[in-house]
């Protein structure tokens, strides 16, 4: 690990620098987010900060790979869906694409990673490994689809996206240096370094926007991490989901909500739970440090309790998520914005 070291303050710089130039490069191509009616926010502010993680991420892989601290499948795997999805949302940045486009480009991603995985691994279930088989991977490819859309989704109030990204990396880091798992470290470390560079440009108040390229990205990478370590220990995969749970809970709840209700649900709008939470605080940061206090202070216990005390998966997923389906009923996640 020491003979790499100097990657992760490199690709901090290096994400930051991008994002300082990818700002100078939105307000040339007036590249602005100009707020409307299904806005978050109320001032006009460059967007495709993103890009700068894709990058600085990107670049560090091959570096990774030649330090033999990942294998070429795992290379492979991420470099190639991370292009794929980054590159569709850059062009969707600058312009529009269809959404059955879209929808096929994100399901060729989770597919191609897959492909280099090979398919979606055991999972344990009460005590019990199971191996699902062809139908795991339809699922997995389903589950890495969505966790690609719902970050998208997420990324709607200055740094949210990049807070969530950095707790979850960060907090799956320490897991993993608990459980003795050093090799799965590399890829969520210098991610959360990749991310932190953003943040600087992204904390609110923000001076710029990740865009569709760095949160499709984001959840497309955080997915396939949570799939590579499973492929290492069943549990690992639970883990993943209970850090990740603010977002799944919120996104899933609200598309949900939206569905039975009979709303176009590939319509913009300002139902998501942490989009009321933010209007009745009336600013952008209090719910973004929530956020980080719901991550650090009860999601990173209890995936502790998984990882070291023999809490049960799915029983620990169960008791990180009530609490926060019971904060989604609070705030009204799914529910149309009554009209003032």
């Amino acid at each position: 690990m020491n003979r790499l070291v100097w990657l992760l303050p490199c690709v901090a710089i290096l994400a930051l620098l991008l994002t300082w130039m990818l700002k100078r490069y939105a307000l040339a191509r007036s590249l602005i987010d100009i707020p409307n009616a299904r806005s978050s926010h109320s001032l006009p502010t460059p967007r495709g900060g993103g890009v700068a993680i894709v990058m600085s991420f990107l670049i560090s892989l091959p570096l990774l790979w030649a330090g033999s601290e990942i294998t070429t499948s795992v290379l492979w795997a991420l470099l190639g869906a991370g292009l794929l999805v980054a590159m569709l949302g850059f062009l969707d940045d600058h312009g529009h694409i269809a959404a059955r486009w879209r929808l096929l480009g994100h399901f060729s991603a989770a597919l191609w990673i897959l492909y280099w995985l090979g398919g979606f691994p055991t999972v344990g279930f009460f005590g019990v490994s199971i191996n699902l088989g062809w139908a795991g991977s339809v699922l997995a490819a389903f589950y890495l689809v969505w966790m690609l859309n719902l970050y998208n989704f997420m990324d709607g109030i200055d740094g949210l996206a990049s807070v969530e990204a950095l707790c979850v990396c960060l907090s799956v880091c320490l897991v993993y240096c608990l459980l003795g798992y050093f090799q799965l470290i590399w890829l969520p470390l210098l991610l959360s370094m990749a991310v932190l560079g953003f943040l600087y440009w992204n904390f609110p108040p923000a001076r710029i926007f990740m865009g569709d390229a760095g949160s499709g990205f984001l959840g497309i990478i955080l997915g396939g991490l949570s799939l590579q370590a499973a492929w290492h220990h069943p549990d690992l995969f639970w883990i993943w989901l209970i850090l990740l749970g603010v977002f799944i809970v919120d996104a899933t709840f609200t598309l949900s909500r939206r569905l039975i209700s009979g709303c176009k649900v590939y319509e913009a709008h300002r139902s998501h739970a942490y989009q009321f939470a933010s209007r009745q605080a009336g600013a952008h940061l209090p719910v973004t440090l929530s956020v980080l206090a719901i991550n650090v202070i009860w999601l990173l216990p209890i995936a502790l309790c998984v990882a070291l005390l023999g809490l049960n998966g799915l029983v620990g997923l169960g008791i990180a998520y009530i609490p926060l389906i019971i904060l989604a009923l609070k705030y009204h996640a799914g529910e149309q914005e009554k009209s003032a």
